[in-house]
């Protein structure tokens, strides 16, 4: 069985500066809900507005819940934010700590919305506006729950928000494999960073993923890998820069998951990032990744 968060706040209608952002969860839901009996559905909570707090600064999240925020960060985020987007953010978070939760408890969860790295302190950027792998990784850390969380970031951008919001909680590691030269041009620092570039392939992308992470949480001995598995390393992908094909996301997907495996960590996982035209491409790839990821804890 396959544990899933899902909450219908999270399918919104398409904003035409983000095609592929906000309308792709739809598509997400029904390609696994196809899946049948292997998929256990879970609905998030709102996360309390203190635990946001705990990571945003309170006027921010003030400015998101209340969906008044400025035109300066919303031209940041990329779109508007109204009370559905707030209700939607709301939710996400949500989604990632329970997917946690139930990662602890079953081996695996994934959350069908969410990775949201580069929302930081007092602003949203780069299509987030909460982040929910920070959030989740406080929340989780502070009431005890887990004593060291580590989040994976494969989206093809720098986790610069996620890197920012965990800086100095020696009981939170952050690691982002992602493109060099792309988005966001400031990089933050994560605990490890592994830039690739321009370009990059399977095989090379594969062979770093692996030399890097493997002693990094060997070193780092989590309790649970909260894992943005952004599907925008894809060569295909419209604000990618890499070039992995679709067997090699999967590839990297497998790997991550019998790197946990073998360690007994336990994993929860979120989209991230997947960009074009093709929503349903796109979606796709985001169930394929889910699954992987699902098959492989259950085989165990």
């Amino acid at each position: 069985m396959i544990h899933i968060v899902h909450h219908s706040a999270y399918v919104s209608a398409a904003h035409v500066r983000s095609p592929s952002q906000l309308s792709k969860n739809g598509l997400v839901r029904d390609l696994l809900r196809a899946e049948g009996e292997e998929i256990v559905w879970h609905e998030p909570d709102r996360i309390p507005r203190v635990w946001l707090e705990a990571v945003h600064d309170a006027d921010y999240v003030a400015e998101v819940l209340e969906a008044r925020v400025p035109p300066d960060k919303e031209r940041r985020i990329g779109f508007a934010v109204s009370e559905g987007v707030a209700e939607r953010s709301q939710r996400v978070v949500g989604g990632t700590w329970l997917a946690g939760q139930l990662a602890l408890e079953h081996g695996f969860a994934a959350n069908t919305a969410g990775g949201s790295h580069h929302a930081l302190a007092g602003t949203g950027a780069g299509y987030c506006v909460l982040n929910d792998l920070a959030v989740a990784a406080v929340r989780l850390v502070e009431e005890g729950t887990v004593e060291r969380v580590i989040v994976v970031d494969c989206d093809v951008h720098q986790g610069d928000g996620t890197a920012s919001l965990c800086a100095g909680r020696p009981e939170i590691a952050t690691y982002s494999i992602h493109a060099e030269k792309n988005f966001p041009v400031r990089k933050a620092r994560s605990t490890l960073d592994v830039p690739l570039a321009d370009g990059t392939g399977d095989d090379a992308y594969l062979t770093a993923l692996a030399d890097s992470l493997a002693p990094m949480l060997d070193s780092v001995r989590p309790g649970l890998i909260l894992y943005q598995a952004g599907v925008d390393p894809f060569g295909g992908d419209r604000l990618g820069r890499l070039a992995l094909t679709e067997p090699g996301l999967i590839a990297r997907d497998r790997l991550v998951a019998d790197l946990a495996i073998a360690r007994g960590i336990p994993l929860a996982s979120t989209v991230g990032g997947g960009y074009g035209a093709d929503t349903a491409a796109i979606a796709a790839r985001h169930v394929a990744a889910i699954l992987t990821l699902g098959r492989a804890f259950a085989s165990t």
